[in-house]
């Protein structure tokens, strides 16, 4: 049986984690958090919270990781990779040939509401949406598998879109996917104990409490590109209804 490989390119501060604790419910999933996450804070100098920790626990160089670990043989037939956009830095893409891509979006007004949360100066690079809008028109330019899935429409009705997307992605649906157990998981990033608080407590699809805070009015210019990008992806996502 051929490899199903799956990369979820996400955006930050989205669900993406509640995602991977999805996949993680299949029987036939191995997931991997934000494998090129070192190598892009190492190729960039960027500075986030814990990054020492972060460049000690991941191979730094993106190709390798590629190399060992997206295109490695895994234990079980379907391997997900939660994976954010801006970490395609200095990277050759040419392995998204031999993956399944999803093109992971939320609003920017959430996004930058609660990225501003942990880190005060947010950037369109930070934002990661524009990546996306590039992303998105690369793989359609190479004929290269490209789902886009939103997150809102996730979180009106789970369970009919992640059988949309399980189609999408030609793997069978499985419900054990709508839940997890609460708590931290063995196979998140050292990163956790700084940005997944709320997953963690979380035991489905379900919207956050703090979904609706307000944007700093020092950020409005920042959501207004960003909403551009936004606003030409949406369309091609899939809906929940």
């Amino acid at each position: 049986m051929q490899a199903t490989r799956i990369n979820l390119w996400s955006s930050p501060r989205n669900i993406s984690t509640a995602m991977m604790y999805s996949f993680a419910q299949r029987n036939d999933t191995v997931v991997f958090d934000e494998p090129l996450y070192a190598h892009y804070l190492k190729s960039t100098g960027i500075i986030h919270p814990g990054n020492d920790e972060i460049l000690q626990s991941q191979n730094n160089n993106g190709e390798k990781v590629i190399e060992e670990i997206i295109l490695a043989s895994h234990d079980k037939p379907v391997a997900f990779f939660k994976q954010m956009t801006h970490h395609l830095e200095n990277i050759n893409l040419d392995f998204l040939a031999q993956t399944k891509n999803i093109i992971f979006i939320r609003n920017p007004k959430q996004i930058i509401a609660s990225y501003s949360q942990v880190i005060k100066n947010v950037t369109m690079q930070d934002v990661g949406i524009k990546k996306q809008w590039w992303l998105f028109n690369y793989l359609k330019e190479k004929n290269l598998s490209c789902i886009v899935l939103d997150s809102n429409e996730i979180l009106k009705s789970p369970e009919n879109v992640m059988q949309q997307l399980c189609a999408a992605l030609e793997i069978a649906y499985d419900e054990n996917m709508l839940h997890w157990p609460a708590g931290p998981k063995p196979y998140d990033g050292v990163w956790a104990k700084y940005w997944y608080d709320n997953v963690h407590q979380s035991t489905g699809f379900s919207k956050q409490k703090t979904s609706g805070r307000e944007l700093p009015s020092y950020l409005e210019p920042l959501y207004q590109e960003s909403k551009i990008y936004y606003e030409q992806l949406y369309p091609f996502s899939i809906k929940a209804g």
